[in-house]
């Protein structure tokens, strides 16, 4: 399955927390070991900010759970997704189905 999981850094009370937690989680990124189960297919940062989107693939839920609590200083949003062409052929299917039903 597909998931385009969202993040934003958590808000801080001071500069010097907010600057701390970006030290803190580059230093976490730096050494952090990406679970074999998750495939990075788009992984971006918004310009400008602290955050951004990535397009992982994986059967692991349990992978995705990791990835957030290791990046704690981090909000997420993890969202499942499929290519357009896998929905519609689903939507087609389901079209049919329901256009096969008798009508009253």
């Amino acid at each position: 399955m597909k998931y385009l999981v969202t993040w934003r850094e958590r808000p801080t009370g001071s500069a010097a927390e907010y600057e701390a937690a970006q030290k803190r989680i580059l230093s976490v990124f730096a050494v952090w070991d990406m679970p074999e189960s998750l495939t990075f297919h788009q992984f971006l940062v918004r310009v400008g900010e602290f955050g951004g989107y990535a397009v992982i693939e994986t059967d692991s839920a349990e992978d995705l759970q990791f990835l957030c609590t290791v990046f704690a200083a981090f909000s997420f949003t993890v969202e499942p997704v499929m290519d357009v062409m896998d929905a519609v052929a689903a939507e087609s299917r389901g079209i049919e189905w329901r256009d096969a039903l008798p009508t009253t």
